[in-house]
């Protein structure tokens, strides 16, 4: 556990911590921590000019109190509370994501040099890994990417998360425009859960309190959820907080759909499989509202390399009066980290252009054609699938059918059956000679 920051109450506020206020502005460690929106745990070792680690932590409390939103969900009589309070930086970065995630214009720009629908394919595939991996699953990218390309059934319970969240995030994407109900929050967590828990915990609230998160390593609890009665009027009144956003009490909406990610792994309605749908949740609500980059995105490949990051971003805001502004801060970083990834990838695929377009000169190449080629003159090893054609360009199974076979009859590929029904399809007599 976190160790716990100095008591503030604002009516405690010392006259001579607001004599020091104006350093806030000036101070560089000050500016620092309202940059990186640190906590007690970072502040305590910062050096600030004529004050004391805990009259700052006094001043930069004083300054989030001054700005904080508070809200509640659940019944009047025991809500679960919350805050959040939006400064000047984070503003900048909201919105650089603003401008980058939601207009249809630069969509189209930053876009132009991808197959749109192969690379969202792949970014659904690349989410439904990484979120499953967040949450222990044991397997290789690779193994699990095959896994979905050709369609094979799954062996273990890591495969079953993985396609179990594959399918998930087909279902939201499919569901974007659409207000969220319990019933449609269910929906999501027998997806994600499906064959890897016990079917009566799937789709259902706990009806336990034993339910607890804890460090692995240790064994130590690091957060008790609310109990299970209170399960339905939180989630109830969850429901409402995601479908509603009025204008006279507007929350930016990555800002809110990282406080509804937060709220999922802090209520932990479930048994199993909270963070999963708490991150299927955080797509669904983005996507609603014109986000429509996210979709493109694999956030939680980047959750997976920040792991502990993502887990005190959880624990600072519980510890901290529930101040939820530190983990819209790392969610936010999440984002932007996903979107620099994009640019790399895109930039990558422009390169590859040039080396796919010497297949496409050959006679009768189409350009799914020439990007099959492409990839066998990558790994000469790797066989393809009808099934697996299908799936990756989104095309109907006669039409990836129609391909291979061509490239079959042009000895580019040959094909290999594997039984009465289903044929391989490898590296061809006369792929060499092609590219003479």
């Amino acid at each position: 556990m976190m160790e716990k920051a100095p008591n503030f109450k604002p009516e405690d506020y010392s006259i001579l911590e607001k004599g020091f206020i104006n350093l806030a502005t000036t101070d560089v460690s000050f500016q620092k921590i309202d940059k990186e929106y640190l906590y007690w745990d970072r502040i305590k070792y910062l050096k600030f000019d004529a004050l004391t680690p805990e009259s700052a932590w006094n001043i930069i409390k004083s300054k989030r109190f001054n700005l904080e939103k508070r809200m509640s969900l659940g019944n009047i009589f025991n809500p679960l509370k919350f805050g959040y309070n939006i400064n000047e930086y984070l503003q900048q970065k909201l919105h650089y994501l603003d401008f980058n995630f939601g207009a249809g214009i630069q969509k189209e720009k930053l876009l132009s040099d991808i197959d749109k629908e192969q690379y969202l394919n792949n970014a659904l595939m690349e989410e439904s890994i990484f979120s499953s991996m967040v949450e222990g699953a044991t397997t290789t990218r690779i193994k699990a990417k095959e896994m979905l390309r050709k369609n094979k059934k799954p062996k273990n319970k890591s495969e079953q998360m993985i396609l179990n969240n594959y399918q998930a995030i087909q279902y939201i994407s499919e569901h974007q425009d659409e207000d969220i109900s319990l019933e449609k929050i269910f929906d999501i967590h027998r997806l994600v859960t499906e064959n890897t828990l016990e079917v009566e915990n799937i789709g259902v609230f706990r009806n336990s309190n034993d339910v607890h998160v804890m460090n692995e390593i240790t064994g130590e609890i690091v957060h008790t959820p609310p109990k299970f009665e209170e399960l339905n009027g939180l989630m109830q009144s969850f429901s409402v907080f995601f479908n509603s956003n009025p204008k006279e009490n507007f929350i930016h909406p990555i800002v809110k759909a990282s406080i509804l990610h937060f709220l999922i792994g802090y209520i932990h309605p479930f048994f199993d499989g909270n963070g999963r749908t708490a991150r299927a949740i955080f797509y669904w609500y983005l996507l609603k509202n014109g986000y429509w980059l996210s979709e493109y995105l694999s956030i939680s490949r980047v959750i997976m390399k920040t792991k502990v990051q993502y887990e005190k971003a959880y624990i600072y805001t519980e510890i901290d009066d529930m101040d939820v502004t530190y983990f819209i801060h790392y969610q936010v970083k999440i984002l932007t980290q996903a979107f620099e990834d994009l640019k790399k990838y895109i930039a990558k695929k422009k390169k590859e252009q040039k080396d796919i377009s010497k297949f496409l000169k050959l006679e009768n190449i189409n350009e799914r054609q020439a990007q099959i080629l492409f990839w066998i003159e990558k790994d000469e090893n790797r066989f393809y699938t009808v099934k697996e054609i299908e799936t990756i360009f989104s095309v109907t199974n006669q039409t990836a059918r129609t391909d291979l076979e061509d490239l079959v009859k042009q000895n580019l590929l040959k094909k290999i059956a594997v039984d009465r029904k289903s044929s391989n399809y490898w590296k061809g007599d006369l792929f060499e000679k092609s590219l003479i």
